[in-house]
């Protein structure tokens, strides 16, 4: 099961939690001259990139307090969670932190080849 760690409470269950959404989405500074164009942009507009993505997650079934989270959606690994209002780290630093998806290193970090698999060739 995936651990997500509360900024609050500390390392919880997926189970209890909700992803919000993609984070860091900018309501139109004046709404009454906004475009059709701009709400439909700021209500239905999402980035669904692979790799790096910046979400918001609420503790729903613990402490229910929102925060931002850097997720990885090829890995599904967690990469940065910070308080909401805080500026996103950048998604430079985010990679660094990421091993080669397909390398054996990858495979052994996830948990999906056994040790002496990574060291040895293929069969």
């Amino acid at each position: 099961m995936l651990q997500i760690d509360c900024p609050f409470c500390g390392p919880r269950a997926e189970i209890e939690f909700r992803c919000g959404g993609e984070a860091h989405i900018a309501r139109p500074l004046k709404p009454e001259d906004a475009s059709d164009e701009t709400w439909r942009d700021y209500l239905f507009q999402r980035k669904s990139p692979k790799g790096v993505h910046f979400e918001r997650w609420v503790h729903s079934h613990g402490c229910g307090r929102w925060f931002n989270a850097a997720r990885d959606t090829v890995t599904d690994r967690f990469l940065a969670i910070y308080p909401m209002g805080e500026k996103a780290p950048s998604i430079e630093e985010l990679k660094a932190r990421l091993p080669d998806v397909g390398s054996p290193r990858h495979a052994y970090a996830e948990n999906r080849v056994a040790p002496e698999r990574v060291e040895g060739e293929r069969p």
